[in-house]
């Protein structure tokens, strides 16, 4: 019996073995030669060039000092660092030899030409949702704008069996529902069009949704807020920290000028996001990113937008003004003689988004005070924020202590959340690792 039992176990452990093999296979696609090519016309590949701004692929495709999508950004994950691959026309380094069905199956379904399964580094969760007719302008743009690099892409660090191809079959098993966006028939035509590129192209999910153990979105928490990269990617639901809910309006201005007033900049690893990424979308094309996230922070709601409330501004900015007795202690000293020359409004009702209010500011109200923390460290460059205005970097101005003060002294006087514990120390953990975005 027991016999019996063992075989029909091994005879179902080759079954299940075999199935999970033909499923996980994929046959190699044959070679492309430039000449072979598909002609593109101009609208294409402009169309193409605005899609991989949109979907920032300069960004994670090309190693700092490097050449354009060249790869081998660093991605570092919990399980180890995988390279940025190179996506230039180059034919033996690079993507020049593929098809236009082999780009095709790599971004809607995760496989190379070859026939290996790409690590989830690639967002194809997200990627899969895009049209064919954009991915061919995609691959249009990469074949015909961008230059050939003879670079080889460096060996992933994942340990074994992590870094078996093969597995990452099962792994989109479990986790990725492929195929192409089905527009909403009950929301708008902005709503749906926000949708479609908040959701593939842009895939902002993969920064705002925490992740699961295999490193997979936590599809119960979306856009619940993550960390990456050592800083905090906030809520975008009716969880978002902000003093001031987000409408639609605020949210196109955010993306397409990374700042504005009521909820401060683009810093960090969401500076690239919209000044190397999605600003270059059309004005109808980011109102509709504004539609579709102002829903979110309703929690799903795509009806009529409530009226903010600005009540947490008007205090802000009257805990802002200057006050002559500024020596209460250092934080607040410290504030006054290097922050609030340019930190500071006159009236609620005419902020400037080049000079954030901090006590609307979603990184004085996270429970994490690491985005407050980096943007006092590093400032903000000119190609951060709002483009051409610099906020000066304070690590080699300010010990942790001082920058701890001021951190707290915001936290106390401008919200009335908990106090931040242990705000050294973070400093001087976020110190030893800022520049790393």
């Amino acid at each position: 019996m027991i016999k019996r039992i063992f075989l029909a176990l091994v005879v179902v452990g080759v079954v299940v073995a075999g199935a999970f093999a033909f499923y996980a296979w994929h046959p190699e696609l044959p070679a492309m030669a430039a000449a072979d090519r598909p002609a593109f016309d101009a609208d294409t590949i402009e169309r193409g060039r605005v899609l991989a701004g949109a979907g920032y692929c300069s960004t994670c495709h090309t190693a700092a000092g490097g050449e354009p999508y060249a790869g081998n950004y660093p991605v570092v994950s919990d399980f180890g660092t995988i390279y940025g691959s190179n996506i230039t026309p180059d034919p033996e380094t690079g993507i020049g030899s593929w098809s236009p069905e082999a780009f095709r199956r790599a971004m809607h379904e995760g496989v190379d030409r070859q026939g290996r399964h790409l690590f989830p580094a690639l967002p194809y969760n997200h990627f899969t949702l895009l049209s064919d007719q954009d991915v061919d302008a995609l691959y249009a743009y990469l074949m015909s704008e961008v230059e050939p690099v003879k670079q080889s892409t460096r060996e992933n660090t994942l340990p074994f069996p992590l870094n078996l191809r093969f597995l990452q079959a099962g792994w989109k098993l479990l986790f990725v529902d492929f195929g192409r966006y089905q527009p909403d028939p009950d929301q708008s035509d902005a709503w749906n069009r926000g949708a479609y590129l908040a959701e593939g192209i842009s895939h902002c999910g993969a920064c705002h949704t925490p992740r699961n153990a295999l490193g997979a979105e936590d599809g119960d928490r979306r856009y619940a807020g993550a960390t990456i990269d050592r800083w905090v990617a906030p809520a975008l639901t009716s969880a978002n920290p902000s003093a001031v809910r987000w409408t639609a309006a605020d949210l196109t201005l955010y993306l397409k000028h990374g700042a504005e007033a009521y909820h401060g900049i683009a810093a960090g690893p969401m500076g690239p996001v919209v000044h190397a990424g999605v600003a270059e979308l059309s004005d109808p094309d980011l109102q509709a990113l504004g539609v579709y996230f102002a829903s979110i922070a309703r929690d799903g709601d795509s009806g009529a937008e409530p009226q903010p409330d600005y009540s947490p501004v008007q205090a802000s900015v009257a805990a802002g003004k200057p006050d002559p007795a500024y020596r209460l202690d250092d934080g607040e000293r410290l504030y006054a003689t290097a922050c609030a020359s340019c930190h500071y409004n006159d009236s609620a009702d005419d902020l400037k988004a080049t000079r954030p209010e901090l006590g609307i500011n979603s990184a004085v109200r996270l429970d994490d005070p690491a985005n407050l923390i980096h943007v006092i460290l590093d400032g903000v460059p000119s190609d951060e924020g709002s483009q051409g205005v610099v906020m000066p970097a304070f690590r080699d101005a300010l010990s942790d202590q001082q920058i701890a003060a001021i951190a707290a002294y915001l936290r106390a006087s401008r919200t009335d959340l908990p106090s931040w514990p242990d705000l050294p120390a973070r400093v001087g953990d976020l110190r030893a690792h800022a520049g790393t975005h």
